[in-house]
């Protein structure tokens, strides 16, 4: 089972006079890259919001809000009326006008306006986390339906691979047979007398150089690996990819002992799978 780390997670909440939105986002990242964005009052929660996501996300370039709405008469800026009503009286003496005109000006003066810092109510934090951790799960839930449609992916793949690879074992004597087939024609072209025991223990010998069943072990087990990787309950994106760096390293020392074009025709198959492969592993948790 894996998880993508492409989510999307929103919880609404409706509070006596707010309503309060939460909303997460994710993409890929290779550790956990978090950006809050939220009203002053709750950036004292900052900390403990960001402990509670990198626990529950893990990884990914996450983008955290909370946007507020007010829905009834709920302010904390107040008029300051003595200090209006000093300004007032002082504008009188330097001009005329009606009592509007002076307020318009008075409150555009210093502390006319007094602002109230808001508390948090623990009550209502402890419902707004809730929805918090509602999001979250949200999220993972996205997390877990798109990774789902990697795995498919990556099935696919890793069975394409396997397919190409049982071609190459199979291939494999033939392309032993024409590379002594091509030695022998090149001694037989230089018509010089040769010992047969000599040329037949010099074959041997290059031919090992070429023998490729070591890698063709070692391929196959790597293939059941990461079907095993996926299977597992916990989802590791970057385990897989050092499978995948195995896996790759395999194919190109078959690719370069191979000697023999229809077999370098195969691993260029396999390389190209296996390259779809690396390119959605960056978005696996």
């Amino acid at each position: 089972m894996i998880y993508s780390m492409t989510g999307y997670g929103k919880s609404v909440l409706q509070l006596p006079t707010k309503k309060v939105t939460i909303e997460l986002k994710s993409l890929n990242s290779k550790n956990l890259d978090l950006n809050a964005r939220m009203p002053s009052i709750y950036r004292e929660k900052e900390l403990a919001i960001r402990k509670v996501l990198a626990d529950k996300l893990i990884r990914g370039k996450v983008d955290f809000s909370i946007y507020v709405e007010a829905t009834a008469e709920d302010t904390s800026t107040q008029i300051n009326t003595p200090v209006v009503k000093q300004y007032m009286e002082q504008l009188r003496q330097v001009v005329s006008g009606d009592e509007v005109e002076l307020l318009k000006m008075a409150v555009r003066f210093p502390d006319a306006l007094n602002t109230v810092r808001e508390e948090i109510d623990q009550d209502e934090w402890q419902t707004i986390e809730d929805a918090i951790i509602t999001a979250v799960n949200d999220l993972n839930d996205y997390r877990l339906n798109e990774g789902k449609v990697l795995e498919e992916d990556f099935n696919a793949r890793i069975t394409s691979i396997g397919n190409i690879l049982e071609q190459v074992i199979a291939m494999d004597p033939e392309r032993i047979e024409a590379v002594r087939e091509r030695l022998l024609k090149g001694i037989e072209e230089l018509r010089e007398k040769y010992d047969e025991n000599r040329f037949e223990q010099e074959l041997v010998y290059y031919i090992e150089k070429f023998d490729i069943t070591e890698e063709k072990v070692r391929l196959k087990n790597h293939l059941n690996y990461f079907t095993e990787s996926i299977n597992s309950t916990d989802s590791n994106g970057k385990k897989l990819g050092f499978i995948s760096q195995e896996m790759g390293r395999e194919i190109n020392t078959i690719g370069s002992k191979s000697n023999y074009a229809p077999m370098q025709q195969l691993v260029v198959q396999m390389k190209d799978e296996l390259e779809k492969i690396k390119e959605q592993l960056l978005n696996v948790l």
